[in-house]
């Protein structure tokens, strides 16, 4: 790891460990973009399905979040001291990440299913959805363990340069997810539960690689037993806490639509809104997913370089990894831009549906172009520790879609709400990079050389 990291270019290794990390996510929307798909055309109740999937995916997501706060913190710990020199620090960091994933995964499963009922209803559920949601929900959290185990030490993987196998550990779950959905959904007629089992069973195959990987094969830091403290758990913790604010926040930017869409849309029509809602989040893990793969997948290179004091190498990988953003998000951008009834229509038969969703969908992701440069910007400094700097050019970002969400059915149609996406993209994106380049590059430039 130490002698690649040092002698190959960091453009080369942008591109090696950042496009198999953001193919990886590619595969892991899989996990619920496919049971998306099979629920959304159910005969009769696809559209409760796919909404009461779409109230259920913020809390889902929040739970995730517990997995990349470790994960990310753990890993990111682990490669500063590695950069450092510091080994045994370094193997301190993943057995301590593995043991807090599996007390967090005991704890958030006993409280999740205790307050199950009093979430689906604050998350936006009504009484016709709540069966649905609740049907989801409840299995789901059944394999919390799987889910945060596999993905939390998954960082690890990446963290040590085998973005391939980082990739294939995922890409084993999101198949055998794809091929479980229409034999639970449809061949055993069970609906919602056989896609939720379906997931936690693919889950449960990734987290099994995972542990094996990181176990048998040579690495320059395997997960182990012992060095257990409370001071390395804090220092994981510290870095990995920022993720897993701004990933409860994106999930209660979500929550708040959905609120938004009932309270002005009323009951039938907040339903329906609701489904071409879900539909959007949708796309915008397409969005999300594979761009923070990116720098997840690069984040490494951000520690080990802030590790070892190259500032030079810091700023390059700044550089590409938002240059390999842009690109990607490009893409995106011209196709929800020109083609959106496409994607819509994978989720949906309603012509109704898809016309009202591909007009949301172009409003909603006019500015994701923005979303590339938080990516590069704010995960760079969390992968470096400087969560003083991370936090508040993200938390900007987030605000500025809150305030709209909140106040723009007062002023505007209520179908404009979906504008606020990239009303907050644009202005977050241009106040990140007023920041980063006139306050906090100085400052790393004088800590680092």
């Amino acid at each position: 790891m130490e002698k690649e990291f040092n002698t190959t270019s960091i453009p080369e290794l942008v591109f090696k460990l950042g496009i198999p990390a953001m193919l990886a996510q590619f595969f892991n929307i899989l996990y619920s973009i496919v049971d998306r798909i099979f629920l959304g055309n159910i005969e009769g109740t696809g559209e409760l399905s796919l909404a009461a999937v779409g109230i259920c995916a913020p809390a889902l997501t929040a739970i995730t979040a517990f997995a990349f706060m470790v994960g990310i913190g753990g890993s990111s710990l682990m490669s500063i001291s590695i950069g450092r020199g510091d080994r045994v620090q370094a193997q301190r960091a993943i057995n301590n990440s593995a043991l807090m994933l599996i007390a967090i995964s005991i704890a958030v499963t006993i409280l999740a299913l205790l307050f199950k009922r009093i979430i689906l209803y604050m998350l936006g559920s009504g009484d016709n959805l709540y069966p649905f949601a609740n049907a989801y929900f409840t299995i789901y959290i059944l394999g919390t363990i799987s889910s945060l185990t596999g993905l939390g030490l998954n960082q690890f993987i990446l963290a040590q340069g085998y973005a391939r196998e980082g990739m294939l550990s995922v890409v084993i779950g999101a198949v055998v997810n794809a091929v479980l959905d229409p034999i639970f959904i449809y061949g055993l007629d069970m609906g919602v539960e056989g896609a939720a089992i379906a997931t936690v069973i693919s889950q449960t195959c990734t987290m099994i690689y995972v542990l094996r990987f990181l176990i048998c094969k040579r690495l320059s830091v395997n997960i182990g037993l012992g060095l257990y403290s409370i001071r390395t758990a804090g220092r994981i913790l510290s870095i990995g806490i920022m993720s897993f604010f701004i990933t409860l926040l994106d999930n209660f930017m979500i929550v708040l639509l959905n609120v938004q869409l009932r309270r002005w849309g009323g009951e039938l029509t907040g339903d329906k809104y609701i489904a071409c809602a879900a539909i959007i989040q949708s796309f915008m893990i397409l969005v999300n997913n594979p761009g923070q793969g990116i720098t997840t997948g690069c984040g490494t290179l951000f520690s080990f370089h802030y590790g070892a004091g190259n500032y030079k190498k810091v700023m390059q990988s700044f550089k590409y990894v938002l240059l390999l953003c842009c690109i990607y998000l490009g893409i995106l951008l011209i196709l929800s831009q020109t083609i959106p009834d496409v994607f819509v229509r994978i989720f949906s038969r309603s012509d109704e549906t898809v016309g009202l969703t591909a007009g949301f969908l172009s409003k909603y992701t006019l500015g994701i172009l923005g979303v590339a440069v938080q990516y590069a910007f704010v995960d760079g400094l969390t992968a470096m520790g400087k969560i003083k700097y991370a936090f508040p050019i993200s938390f900007f970002r987030k605000i500025l879609y809150i305030l709209c969400v909140a106040f723009l059915p007062f002023v505007t149609r209520l179908e404009n709400i979906f504008y606020a996406s990239a009303i907050s993209d644009i202005v977050g994106s241009l106040f990140t990079l007023t920041v980063f380049f006139a306050f906090i590059k100085p400052r790393l430039k004088r800590e680092m050389v």
